[in-house]
């Protein structure tokens, strides 16, 4: 692909943090987008454009913004958004304004929304593995404090596809050939912070300093890989659990300003995705004979909380 070469319509469907830093820097490099929100993060994007205040630059980007799913109709790529909650109902009401070659890539927690996307609306998503630590202060902002690459798989001409129009805006974007495993790594990683930083309150540098922390996210992380090896997942780049420990901690130092999603969507009194990560683990390790203790734990302070808001 050039840089001559027309970009193709993108519709950023669930944009908050996610969907809004990436779907920026599409934006950003010349990519049509429309980026479909809540009201009022449409209505500010509409009449001031999505401030993008990133560790590398901060700047204001012009982009079209909706909070009707009907602005999606006839896009050629949709950037799949929306908390897994919401996976069913969103899919269902997206599926007939798809053209029939348009390309939807699952950006969201969890390794199971591709199946659930396609049980509900026949739509067939394409996994990708987001790394990325942002926030939305404020309809319209974008606040970015870590990383922000992706990984897509299969490896297939869809992949293809999606990696060369992040490439073309200077996202890192990987294709791979055990996605599943890709999916499985990024939940270590979230169930051993999302709840943490959530039930404590803590960003992520707070919980890399307590050894007790520590030690909860040791105890997390061998409960997801004993599940992972019953369920016969190879993970990429994790030869053994020393390794897993050591990488939730990496995470953890890296992102040390970070408050996870799930602790971001307690503080707004609003439903969680930890159904879809303590709480798949504590299902999945059921299914499986696997005790999963801390990780239920986890989960049920989580949806206890959510139930006091």
């Amino acid at each position: 692909m050039t840089n001559s070469e027309p970009w193709p319509k993108i519709a950023v469907v669930g944009a908050g943090a996610v969907g809004g830093y990436f779907g920026g820097l599409l934006a950003r490099a010349g990519a049509p987008v429309v980026m479909i929100g809540r009201p009022a993060f449409a209505e500010a994007v509409n009449k001031n454009g999505l401030f993008l205040d990133t560790l590398q630059f901060k700047e204001t980007v012009r982009v079209e913004a909706s909070s009707e799913l009907s602005a999606a109709r006839g896009v050629e790529i949709v950037l799949f958004c929306v908390k897994t909650t919401d996976n069913a109902p969103t899919s269902r009401e997206l599926a007939p304004l798809l053209a029939s070659e348009a390309i939807v890539v699952s950006c969201q927690n969890g390794v199971d929304n591709v199946e659930q996307i396609r049980a509900a609306s026949g739509i067939e998503a394409v996994p990708a593995v987001v790394y990325v630590a942002a926030s939305a202060p404020q309809p319209g902002t974008v606040k970015h404090v870590g990383r922000g690459d992706l990984v897509v798989g299969p490896d297939n001409e869809k992949a293809k596809r999606i990696a060369a129009q992040f490439e073309r805006a200077n996202v890192g974007c990987r294709i791979s050939g055990n996605i599943e495993g890709e999916l499985w790594t990024k939940l270590i990683w979230n169930c051993a912070l999302n709840a943490v930083s959530a039930l404590g309150r803590s960003k992520y540098g707070e919980i890399a300093v307590s050894p007790d922390a520590v030690r909860v996210l040791r105890d997390v992380v061998d409960e997801v890989l004993a599940v992972a090896k019953a369920a016969g997942i190879t993970l990429p780049g994790i030869a053994n659990a020393e390794a897993a420990h050591a990488g939730a901690y990496k995470i953890a130092s890296q992102m040390r300003e970070t408050r996870s999603s799930t602790a971001q969507d307690m503080q707004r009194g609003k439903r969680t995705e930890i159904d879809s990560l303590n709480g798949f683990i504590a299902k999945r390790g059921a299914e499986l004979g696997v005790p999963t203790p801390v990780n239920h734990a986890l989960f049920t302070l989580v949806k206890l909380a959510e139930v006091q808001k």
